[in-house]
């Protein structure tokens, strides 16, 4: 693979055929394999998920590849998906939500001989959102979500943020030398494998393609929709709320688009990977917690190209740098709950006094660390006033509370509160 730093600070990408960025996420499908029957990655279309199962599915011996989007192979899944799963071995489908009409037989299947690791399946919708879906293999399947690339498979960074800040609290430093400039590129450049590849004229022009594909093919696969009009407009509007709360209301009234019609165009673009939505998160014995989601786009690089603004536009004052830095910040960290080692849980924290915390991670015994994100290279002392709420209110269970912000040094801001550069992110290790 051939590689270089401009003077964006971002690294530009070339990969060669037979050399492909290494995925996080390979040796979770791996594993899985060893001791469950199906395996399931689910993600984003582009993301990468054919070329990560078939790496994998090849390390596990001499399978057979049926991908779903071949039209023939499809054809011959709906006429006959019984003799279509039968093999020995190890059978790799792609595209399942194509032909959701096989996962009886795979039952089936599986249920006769529960050897591990006897189908790795592929979905570029949530599959248990499928109208047509049959028993969904409970106990039987294991669901891996592949994101497009972290910053760390980009730049071969540890990508480790998560796992480092409940090992190390606010023992963890860090000195950057990029600048806000070179986050911004990599915000609009997003982390698709064709995205990351191509120039900025040739990715808009991915992005163009991907947007209309996602909506004539993979969203009407999941629902009839009575006005495609109505979901680009939404999606407009949507970019623009990123980072946002994320009120169905509010939003049927700036789209003019009906309230129960909006809801479930929200659960299809969520449920083909474009939209994710964060839940808000409150602590023990608080009743002054607002409930209310906040919205995050999957890819940023998609978000911007909807908001039409490069990183000059992102960088300039009326730009949208505050909520796609955050947006940025989710997605990464959200990327690292799929692999890191504590297992935790990606919230946000807002209080009806209008105290917030842009992202909170709770691991199932109770500690928490907690983010707040800034576009900016300087932090101030209110910038930290959430952070210190949530230390105050949660005592031995408030392990640590970083700023990410653009500037290029560690500071302090008191008891295990410190700010943090944005690569820190995919740089720091346990």
């Amino acid at each position: 693979m051939t590689t270089g730093r401009g003077c964006s600070g971002i690294l530009a990408v070339v990969p060669h055929p037979q050399d492909l960025l290494p995925r996080r996420a390979e040796s979770l499908v791996t594993e899985a394999l060893t001791d469950t029957r199906v395996v399931l990655v689910n993600g984003a279309r582009q993301a990468g998920k054919s070329t990560l199962t078939r790496l994998a599915a090849s390390r596990a011996g001499d399978p057979v590849l049926r991908p779903l989007d071949d039209p023939a192979t499809l054809e011959a899944a709906r006429l006959d998906p019984t003799g279509f799963v039968e093999h020995p071995g190890l059978m790799v489908i792609d595209e399942i939500q194509l032909a959701p009409e096989l996962l009886r037989p795979i039952k089936l299947t599986v249920d006769l001989d529960p050897t591990p690791g006897r189908f790795l399946l592929t979905g570029s919708s949530r599959i248990l959102a499928l109208r047509a879906l049959p028993d969904a293999l409970p106990g039987r399947m294991e669901i891996l979500e592949l994101w497009p690339f972290s910053q760390g498979e980009i730049s071969d960074g540890a990508d480790a943020f998560i796992d480092a800040a409940f090992g190390h609290g606010a023992d963890l430093e860090y000195t950057s030398e990029l600048r806000r400039r070179d986050y911004l590129e990599r915000i609009t450049v997003g982390g698709f494998p064709e995205a990351v590849r191509r120039t900025r004229r040739r990715r808009a022009a991915f992005f163009d393609s991907y947007l209309s594909t996602l909506i004539e093919r993979d969203v009407l696969e999941l629902a009839e929709i009575e006005r495609r009009r109505d979901l680009h407009t939404l999606l407009r509007l949507l970019a623009g709320r990123a980072g946002g709360l994320l009120v169905p209301g509010a939003l049927a009234g700036e789209s003019g688009i009906p309230r129960t019609t909006l809801t479930r165009y929200l659960d299809l673009l969520s449920s083909v990977f474009l939209i994710k939505s964060i839940p808000a998160w409150a602590p023990g014995g608080t009743h002054r917690a607002v409930g209310t989601p906040k919205l995050a786009f999957v890819d940023t690089g998609i978000a911007c190209h909807l908001l039409g603004q490069d990183a000059n536009r992102l960088a300039d004052p009326g730009g949208a740098a505050g909520p796609m830095v955050e947006n940025f910040v989710v997605g990464e960290l959200s990327r690292q709950l799929t692999w890191s080692t504590e297992r935790g849980t990606l919230y946000h924290y807002r209080t009806k006094d209008k105290v917030e915390v842009d992202v909170v991670v709770e691991t199932p015994d109770g500690r928490v660390v907690a983010v707040e994100v800034k576009a900016g290279s300087t932090v101030r002392a209110e910038d930290v006033r959430g952070l210190r709420h949530l230390a105050d209110r949660l005592g031995e269970r408030f392990v640590a509370g970083y700023v990410l912000y653009t500037g290029r040094q560690t500071l302090p801001f008191g008891d295990r509160i410190r700010a943090l550069p944005l690569e820190a992110l995919w740089r720091v290790a346990p």
